[in-house]
């Protein structure tokens, strides 16, 4: 009998010695918490208003980007991104316009979005349009925003400075003189649009652009709404 309660003493202590040294697995999911993970898909298109100015003219590589959600995203009826949820980002790259060529062009990304109760999530995203500006353009599919060719509006000033050169060539001189001016006044066109940058890009605040979810965005559902909404909803 000794001999036998010893040797299930060991047993039992060589038991817990095995479950004590085994290295504990991942922790898992509550099926609670795996149904309020909710997924935005990337190609997503989300509405954006900036809360700030920026222009190629003052802004700088590394400024952040701050903007808001202007409208709900909603996926199976339920909202993934509500309206007022800030988007941040920064100021990949900007580029001012040429004097002679090259327009202005400034490349935005989004890293982060903050929700109304505080809830954080990383992001990659891009800008796909930017509706509210004028006289600009997508160049790539990156995002970079290109200010549109003033090539004409120079061209126009060229022609207008040299028929002014002609006009008063003429008076002064005839037509030999009218020649002469409008070729003086060609050239100080040309140089005037040598000397001159082009237009720089500028979204007001407050201009709508289009945010693209880049990659696949996973959000908890059940922190995306704060505790005084839920308290207003039950009421």
């Amino acid at each position: 009998m000794k001999i036998c309660a010893a040797g299930i003493c060991a047993f039992l202590i060589a038991m817990a010695f095995a479950q004590s040294s085994t290295p504990p697995g991942p922790a898992k999911t509550s099926p609670e918490a795996e149904k309020s993970l909710l997924t935005i898909p990337a190609g997503t298109s989300i509405p954006l208003s900036l809360k700030q100015a920026i222009s190629t003219k003052s802004a700088k590589d590394g400024v952040p980007v701050y903007a808001e959600t202007a409208f709900p995203f909603v996926v199976n009826e339920r909202v993934l991104v509500p309206a007022g949820t800030y988007i941040q980002g920064k100021i990949e790259r900007v580029q001012r316009g040429g004097h002679l060529k090259g327009r202005a062009e400034v490349l935005i990304h989004f890293t982060s979005m903050i929700y109304p109760s505080g809830y954080t999530v990383l992001l990659g995203g891009s800008i796909e349009n930017t509706p509210g500006a004028e006289k600009t353009s997508m160049k790539d599919s990156e995002g970079t925003i290109r200010q549109d060719s003033d090539a004409g509006k120079k061209a126009e000033t060229a022609a207008g400075t040299a028929a002014t050169g002609a006009t008063i060539g003429g008076v002064t001189s005839g037509l030999k003189g009218a020649g002469i001016g409008a070729a003086a006044g060609g050239a100080a066109g040309l140089a005037i649009g040598m000397l001159s940058r082009g237009a720089d890009v500028r979204l007001e605040a407050g201009t709508s652009i289009q945010m693209e979810i880049q990659r696949e965005v996973t959000v908890d559902a059940s922190r995306i709404t704060s505790r005084r909404e839920v308290v207003v909803q039950n009421e």
